[in-house]
């Protein structure tokens, strides 16, 4: 593992993980770490890598790699219910889309492994998939009949008039499992952890920067509404009724049952153990 002078933590670069990171991006809550902004892939290879010590990271990328890292306790990125940011747009309806094209970011590897094994297993589609830039795609000669979206980029497109018909994937799997979706977890690296680099939970920093962010909603909905396509109200719903920032009981059987899933589909090669960090 390279290691840098400093303790490195990674931030999801989208709008859903600001409550959680403007308390420690403005200096509320002082901190050591130097913040290292980006999409979920990238970060997942960062951390893969040993470039980062702590991060937001896809629960794909801890199924692939439980050996490297510990989970950070009671924190996620997910939804029980429709996320807003997550979706399939489509020109026809899914049930439809056996043997057409779906074109998928490569930004997110858990959402392309949700799409697979709902297209799979709940609604029997043999679709093909290729990876591109979505938005340019959506501009070309040849735009795709379907396209997953997510982050930021689904917040803008999710009204897109070519693509009438929209699956919001965190809904689908409420509907198809009666549990949550979890998107991302928090890793720490289980090399740091051993080297004793930390002097203190970067678990319990990021915990009290949800709970700051979540209880000055109208800071976040100030910052949020500067980049943002939804107005007030539809943000305010997004963090509120949108998305989930814990991992309890039943956000871990929700965790769970997707990595059951995963293995059963061959995606993964076996569900795996949830090791969480202790000072």
């Amino acid at each position: 593992m390279s290691t840098p002078a400093v303790l490195r933590m990674g931030r999801i670069s989208y709008l859903n993980v600001l409550p959680i990171y403007h308390p420690l991006e403005a200096g509320i809550l002082p901190h050591d770490f130097e913040l290292v902004s980006g999409p979920p892939a990238l970060l997942n290879e960062m951390m893969s890598r040993g470039e980062l010590h702590v991060s937001s990271c896809s629960c794909f990328e801890y199924a692939r790699r439980p050996e490297r890292y510990y989970l950070v306790e009671d924190l996620s990125i997910g939804s029980r219910g429709p996320v807003m940011s997550v979706l399939l747009l489509s020109r026809l309806p899914v049930e439809q889309l056996d043997g057409h094209e779906i074109l998928i970011s490569g930004e997110s590897h858990t959402s392309v492994a949700l799409l697979r094994l709902l297209l799979r297993d709940r609604y029997q589609v043999n679709a093909r998939f290729s990876t591109g830039p979505v938005t340019p795609s959506l501009r070309s000669d040849t735009p795709p009949t379907a396209f997953l979206a997510i982050g930021d980029e689904a917040l803008r497109l999710r009204n897109h008039p070519g693509y009438p018909h929209r699956l919001d994937l965190a809904e689908a799997w409420r509907e198809w499992t009666g549990l949550p979706f979890i998107f991302g977890l928090w890793v720490v690296s289980r090399e740091a952890a051993e080297q004793g680099l930390f002097h203190s939970d970067p678990g319990a920093l990021l915990r009290q920067g949800r709970d700051w962010g979540l209880a000055h909603m109208n800071v976040i909905l100030d910052l949020t509404g500067l980049s943002c396509p939804l107005s007030r109200e539809e943000l305010r719903i997004y963090y509120r009724d949108g998305l989930v920032y814990s991992l309890g009981a039943e956000e871990l059987r929700g965790l769970e049952l997707f990595y059951e899933k995963l293995a059963s589909a061959g995606m993964i090669s076996a569900a795996p153990a949830l090791r969480f960090f202790r000072m």
